[in-house]
């Protein structure tokens, strides 16, 4: 009996073959890898007819979901609350700001092109981030890195990460609804919240410690089968809580983030993350419609205007409000002017959810093309607009920017009360969400399995003591919360 091929085999091969060859090429005309893989996806997707295309695209999306899952599991190994602390309110201000008026504004341009409600609010949503892989490829071929603004400008592509994680979160909502509810939308940021606070204080005190204790036995392997095992176990429990699967990976990289074995997993993945992004960006090019990118060139044209001159007035604004210099502001704007990985994601999203039109995924690709393109001339020619605009704006307009961002940094830098008020702030609430989760767990479980032994008085008075008592602890080390001594001088 003849056995066949499967033909996920064979459509992992086509996938992987075209792609290495795009690799190759766009390592030589030095370009973006992410573009050459979605050239990949288009050349063996349905609307390309000169090469095998993939015999079933439902075992690619599998293959895909899996890029995406690992793709923001590396980006939260990436990231930690250390170093979003070090990011500072320079960078924080610069992001909200920018993030708002581009979510807004894209909004708007998307009704004015008569887009429908969910598509508009996705085009903001897909605007809201900048690709951190295409701003260092340039940095580090301009030899950037190192200077003052592009410290900035890595805080902003932290804080933004984290803003898209909960927008996708805030998406998800309104896609079920249909429709902005307020007392819904409340609900599901404060359900976030607390199973965030759960899992990020869970993660400080159980997983480095579950480590310590297998640390004999932590070799390459064991690591980042356990690693990703972690990863999945997350995913899985994000999405029973309602929550999308990218919002668990991320989380549990944030959360192996924070422990010593964070450089060692993040190295040992980076083959495996590769592999899955690799397939979820050929996937996004299987998407691409030439027939439709060319009836929506127009869209195209006017969303990539608006990423371009948008995000870089934006932030620019954004930088200045922050207390920065009018030239670091300026070269801070031209950095961010354009949208990354994290746009075909939401746009995937709004697909997914079946809220948004076909149009937007191609629109989102031929952005993030051009805009690719763009930033290295962008980034390069900062100083040189910045020396126009001395020549074009009032002094009087330059000096009193140049005296706001002086007095700010001034303020700045007296940061005693600072770093008491967020010493403070940070014990009232992790013992704060302790004491939550202890009532919550005894009010939802204990009380029901006491009313079998007590009548429902007595097994409330019972629960209202064991929970008093459990949380005694936390209690006090909230009242007696004293600011450290080195803090105080």
């Amino acid at each position: 009996m003849e056995e066949h091929l499967p033909k996920l085999i064979t459509d992992l091969g086509l996938i992987l073959c075209v792609g290495a060859v795009t690799t190759l090429i766009f390592k030589r005309i030095n370009q973006p890898l992410v573009l050459g893989y979605i050239i990949a996806g288009f050349l063996v997707g349905p609307h390309f007819e000169y090469i095998p295309s993939v015999a079933e695209e439902h075992n690619v999306e599998i293959w895909a979901k899996i890029g995406v899952i690992f793709l923001l599991f590396s980006l939260g190994l990436e990231f930690s609350f250390k170093k979003l602390l070090n990011v500072g309110g320079s960078a924080s201000i610069t992001a909200i700001v920018e993030i708002i008026c581009i979510v807004t504004v894209g909004y708007f341009v998307g009704r004015f092109m008569n887009w429908s409600t969910m598509d508009s609010i996705f085009l903001g949503g897909l605007l809201a981030s900048s690709s951190t892989t295409i701003i260092i490829r340039a940095f580090d071929e301009l030899g950037l890195k190192r200077k003052k603004f592009a410290n900035v400008v890595f805080g902003i592509l932290i804080v933004e990460d984290i803003v898209v994680i909960l927008l996708m979160v805030m998406l998800s909502t309104m896609a079920v609804s249909q429709h902005f509810n307020g007392a819904e939308m409340i609900n599901s940021f404060v359900k976030l919240g607390f199973f965030l606070a759960v899992w990020f204080i869970g993660g400080i005190f159980i997983i480095p410690t579950f480590l310590r204790s297998i640390k004999n036995y932590l070799d390459d392997e064991t690591l980042l089968i356990i690693s990703i095992g972690l990863c999945l176990g997350m995913v899985y429990i994000a999405d029973s809580a309602g929550f999308s699967i990218e919002l668990g990976a991320f989380v549990m990289g944030s959360i192996l983030a924070e422990t010593v074995y964070a450089e060692k997993i993040e190295h040992n993945f980076q083959s495996v993350k590769n592999l899955f992004a690799t397939i979820f960006f050929i996937s996004i090019g299987m998407m691409i419609d030439p027939v439709s990118m060319y009836e929506h060139k127009w869209a195209i044209l006017i969303v990539t205007l608006l990423t371009i001159f948008g995000k870089l007035i934006f932030t620019t604004l954004g930088a200045i409000i922050s207390g920065q210099p009018l030239k670091q502001s300026v070269q801070v704007g031209m950095s961010m002017a354009q949208i990354g990985e994290f746009a075909f994601i939401v746009a995937g999203l709004g697909l997914s959810l079946g809220v948004t039109s076909d149009f937007l995924f191609p629109v989102a690709v031929g952005v993030s093309a051009i805009t690719t393109f763009t930033t290295p001339y962008l980034i390069k020619s900062s100083d040189k607009v910045y020396t126009l605009l001395e020549k074009v704006l009032p002094q009087k307009f330059i000096q009193g920017v140049e005296n706001y961002s002086s007095d700010t940094q001034h303020i700045q830098n007296e940061n005693k009360w600072n770093k008491i008020i967020k010493q403070t702030v940070s014990t009232i609430f992790i013992n704060g969400i302790i004491i939550i989760a202890i009532t919550l767990i005894i009010k939802s479980y204990v009380l029901f399995l006491l009313t079998d032994w007590f009548t429902y008085f007595g097994a409330s008075l019972v629960s209202l003591t064991l929970t008093f008592v459990l949380c005694i602890p936390f209690i006090w080390a909230i009242i007696g919360n004293r600011p450290k001594r080195e803090i105080i001088g």
